[in-house]
Formats: structure tokens, C-alpha cells, sequence
């Protein structure tokens, strides 16, 4: 009797230590742990945002995504010790694959909004050049001169992204014009020149880019206030990852001091590239008037 019970004793005993030696399960309280043991970080961003995120032709597979947040997630996980995966995907799958747990975090051109900060851990500002500083409208040369002001967009069509600082702003600000939504940036553009909307909401950056490389899109006039906490960008991670958040922000500090959010802005602008819509599931899509995706991609602000 008594080998039995020291028998049974042993076997939950040894279960427990068993147990005890699984991996951790994959959520939010230990993240950190998984994704360092894993010796992988998951990053989701949408590579239609130049100088942000964008595709380098010339490259393939991981190599063809680059751009600042591209060289920041690079960093990020040279200074936690494992390898980098991208998933490229559109802007609103990049932002419920942090909230589901399918990516350890996204880095995206993200600037601060009250829903955000409802939802995920959100980093420290990083500083990625004059891209976030002004928000602006763009709109096609036939109307020059016509949306310079409030007034003047009232019942105007206004294109933003969806889930974006773009549509947040154009709802505060501009609340008697007509909110049109879009889930790309390419689509956005083509709905533009299409007629869809007149107008469509982009950061200053982004517009710099539109414009150049697509001559019939201008400077609208009109600039959105832009508040201090909305001029910047933050990284997202799962809601209640205190940990990851915690070292990311020591590694944003790290980067800021070694003036690296300079040069790796720098470098983004120089780089040869084109912005590339992905779907949900993260496939390309190419634009229906451009079997390349490079003539009319450029990026806008998210």
C-alpha cells in the first residue's frame, strides 16, 4: 500500500515538474519570454507608406521591405537578440493582428489616437523627420485654389485611410464635408484621381511624395492643427505587455541618443522604392490602371 501511494505520489510529482517546463502560453503577460525564447520578433506593417514602410524592387522576400520603421524594426530586435519577420499586410489587419497576437507588435507610421491608446500598449514618441509635423489635403490640378479653407470643403468629399490620424482629423475639423473611407493607400489614390473624392487627407511627407510622383495631384492649401502628441510616431503592442513595452522604450531611448532616427530617415528618402498595398491576408495588390504598383505608389500618413 504504501509503494502505491509513493508511486502515485512520484507520478504527480513528476507531472507537475512536466508542466512546469512547458513553454509559456502565448499571450500578453509573457510575450517577452515567448518571442526572445522563439529567438524571433513578429513585426506587422503596411509597405504603402513611403518614407515609412515602403518596397524596394530590386529586392525580394524579406529584403524588399525597407524604409524607417523597416530600420527601426531591425533594431529592435539586434538589441533583443533574435531574428526580425515582417508581415506585410494592410493597415487595419496590421492593427488586429497585435490586438489577436498574431504579431508581437506592428510598426506602421502610427501616430497617437485616443482609440489607440485604449487598445494596445503604446510606446514612446520616435522621431521620424518632418513626416507626422503637418497634415494636409491633396487634390488634382483642376481645382487649384478650391479647397483652401474649412468653408470651403463644406459637402466636399474627403478621402482618408481607414483607422488613421487622417480620418480622426477629418471628422474633428472638418465635420460638414462627407468622410469617404479607403483601405489602401493605392486604392485611395486611384479613387482620387477617379473622382471619388475631391480632396484626401495625408502628412506632410507622404504628400511630398504623392505629389512627385504623380504630376496631376497638388497641394490642396488646407492644413489640419495638428496637436503635440499627434506629431509624432509609436510603436503598438498587445494591451497589458508591460515587459516588451518597458525594453522597447529603452531601445527607442537608446536609438534617439545615438542619433540614429536621423540617419535612418535620411536613408528612407534616398532609397529607391515603390509603396505596395497588401490585403488582410498579406498579399500584393496591384493597382488597376498599373500592372508594375510603382507608377502611381506612393505612400500617405496613417
Amino acid at each position: 500500500m504504501k509503494k502505491m501511494i509513493a508511486f502515485a505520489l512520484a507520478t504527480i510529482m513528476t507531472l507537475g515538474l512536466l508542466a512546469g517546463c512547458q513553454p509559456a502560453a502565448n499571450n500578453a503577460a509573457n510575450n517577452e519570454y515567448d518571442l526572445v525564447a522563439a529567438g524571433k520578433l513578429t513585426v506587422a506593417l503596411s509597405p504603402d507608406f513611403s518614407p515609412m514602410e515602403f518596397v524596394d524592387p530590386s529586392k525580394t522576400g524579406q529584403d524588399q521591405f525597407v524604409g524607417f520603421d523597416v530600420s527601426l524594426a531591425k533594431f529592435i530586435a539586434q538589441e533583443l537578440g533574435v531574428t526580425l519577420e515582417i508581415k506585410p499586410m494592410d493597415f487595419d489587419a496590421c492593427q488586429a493582428a497585435v490586438g489577436t497576437g498574431k504579431v508581437d507588435m506592428s510598426i506602421s507610421g502610427y501616430s497617437w489616437t485616443e482609440k489607440r491608446e485604449k487598445n494596445y500598449n503604446l510606446s514612446d514618441y520616435y522621431y521620424a523627420g518632418e513626416n507626422e509635423t503637418e497634415q494636409v489635403l491633396i487634390t488634382l490640378k483642376g481645382n487649384e485654389g478650391k479647397y483652401t479653407t474649412a468653408d470651403a470643403l463644406k459637402g466636399v468629399k474627403v478621402g482618408a485611410q481607414g483607422a488613421s490620424l487622417q480620418e480622426e482629423l477629418v471628422k474633428a475639423q472638418l465635420p460638414d464635408s462627407e468622410l469617404v473611407l479607403y483601405t489602401d493607400i493605392n486604392t485611395g489614390l486611384q479613387q482620387l484621381k477617379k473622382g471619388d473624392f475631391e480632396v484626401m487627407a495625408v502628412a506632410i511627407g507622404n504628400a511630398n511624395a504623392l505629389i512627385n510622383n504623380n504630376p496631376e495631384a497638388i497641394m490642396s492649401g488646407f492644413q489640419f492643427v495638428v496637436d503635440e502628441k499627434e506629431a509624432n510616431n509609436l510603436i503598438l503592442l498587445q494591451k497589458g505587455d508591460d515587459k516588451l513595452t518597458e525594453k522597447v522604450n529603452e531601445i527607442l531611448a537608446k536609438a534617439k541618443d545615438a542619433g540614429y532616427y536621423e540617419t535612418w530617415y535620411e536613408e528612407a528618402q534616398n532609397t529607391a522604392g515603390v509603396d505596395i498595398s497588401y490585403d488582410a491576408d498579406g498579399n500584393p495588390i496591384v493597382p488597376e490602371d498599373d500592372s508594375t504598383g510603382a507608377a502611381d505608389s506612393t505612400g500617405a500618413a496613417e
